[in-house]
């Protein structure tokens, strides 16, 4: 069975892709980065989610010599013209508290009509030889006024996702996992990782 290196040490997205794939892939054995003593954390400083997610796949398959899965995922919001965007983890410089903070402050004046959002994620799998297959997620929503709910991570106390009037952080990581931009794009992940266990 083939091991798939999973490029980040954020442990909330270690246990949300472990889960989510549990069920799309079961099998599937996931390896963290942090197994890998000697790596180096890979900067996002690219301006797309795909250059950022291909850099972290690159770097972990060529450290590792197996598999590696990356993603990058960004906060959307249309009264903020796309912000804060592929800069969604680093919005304060000071984690994610600061971050939700500082969306509330910039969108203090903006009623609930204009607070239109959407979560997006891409996925890269890239193998040792530098082939990456890239496979993408949505999900639309609203920006809440007040940060509400205990679960999750990230920005999840204030996006509340279309056709719901709780945040994801209220709703739970069960709810979330069948229906975030995550899950989506590692649903669409699942065949590029069956062909590469398969080879």
């Amino acid at each position: 069975m083939k091991a798939i290196i999973l490029a980040t040490r954020n442990p909330g997205k270690v246990r949300e892709v472990r889960k989510i794939l549990g069920v799309l892939a079961p099998g599937v054995r996931l390896v963290p980065l942090s197994a890998f003593p000697r790596a180096k954390e890979v900067k996002e400083s690219g301006s797309t989610l795909e250059v950022n997610a291909a850099r972290k796949a690159r770097y972990a398959a060529e450290i590792s010599g197996m598999p590696a899965l990356a993603e990058d995922s960004g906060l959307f919001v249309n009264a903020l013209r796309g912000r804060p965007g592929v800069r969604s983890s680093r919005y304060s410089g000071r984690g994610d508290k600061a971050n939700n903070e500082k969306l509330l402050w910039e969108l203090r004046n903006v009623p609930a009509a204009r607070r239109g959002a959407a979560y997006k994620c891409v996925a890269a799998l890239a193998t040792p030889k530098g082939k990456v297959f890239f496979s993408r997620g949505e999900c639309k929503g609203r920006i809440a006024f007040e940060e509400k709910g205990r679960s999750g991570f990230g920005y999840d106390p204030l996006f509340i996702p279309r056709g719901f009037g709780k945040t994801f952080a209220q709703l739970g990581r069960k709810v979330k996992d069948g229906m975030s931009h995550r899950a989506r794009a590692l649903e669409r992940m699942v065949p590029f990782i069956r062909k590469i266990r398969a080879a």
